[in-house]
């Protein structure tokens, strides 16, 4: 199936089937897919954790409007931006670069400098807003093998970000859940399986 096939198929999935699971080998598909993503200068600014522990489920099904995805479907994936970027961040990312390339790290010197000088310069919540940016990037890798797999998924901001981050204690490694994501399998009784995609013509979408 091509790409298309594979994006006609996936939907929202609402209800999942709980007794199925993913196995390890489409779990590390999944995450090399996360992994690929394109980002801005490459630099990753996010982490990415992948829940399948039932009790902390239960804990963020509260924080996500008693959404029953949360802990039916296999994972919970949330993306997490960093609210604050620093020079260590771009450092470590040369610094990785270097390693990869096996070039010596003062031949980027101005490279870094240039991001630095871009993204350093920015406000707090301009740095907040453009990390958070770059999760939605990586969700949309996430569905996208999901679709290739027959992994059923479902995108979701329906949640309480702040006490995510508090159940999750990421403000003390300077993450915010920027969005979720649940996968798994869908139930029989998901009736919106059946429904036909809904989505602008090609013509009323684009430009010309």
């Amino acid at each position: 199936m091509s790409l298309i096939d594979h994006l006609k198929w996936r939907y929202a999935t609402k209800k999942f089937d709980a007794t199925k699971k993913i196995t390890i080998e489409d779990l590390k598909q999944i995450k090399t897919a996360i992994q690929l993503s394109a980002s801005s200068y490459g630099l990753q600014l996010y982490k990415v954790l992948i829940i399948k522990d039932s009790e902390l489920r239960e804990q963020l099904k509260l924080a996500s409007y008693g959404q029953s995805q949360i802990t039916d479907a296999a994972y919970l994936v949330v993306f997490c931006n960093y609210t604050e970027v620093t020079e260590k961040h771009i450092d470590e990312y040369f610094t990785l670069k270097s390693q990869i390339e096996q070039t010596d790290i003062s031949a980027f010197q101005g490279y870094s400098d240039f991001i630095k000088a871009d993204v350093l310069n920015r406000s707090d919540g301009e740095k907040d807003k453009w990390t958070s940016n770059q999760t939605y990037i990586a969700l949309g890798n996430l569905l996208n093998i999901c679709a290739e797999l027959k992994i059923d998924a479902c995108p979701m901001e329906g949640f309480e970000a702040d006490k995510y981050n508090a159940i999750l204690n990421l403000g003390e490694e300077g993450l915010n859940a920027s969005v979720i994501a649940t996968i798994g399998y869908r139930s029989d009784d998901d009736t919106s399986q059946y429904s036909k995609k809904v989505r602008k013509s090609i013509e009323n979408l684009f430009l010309s």
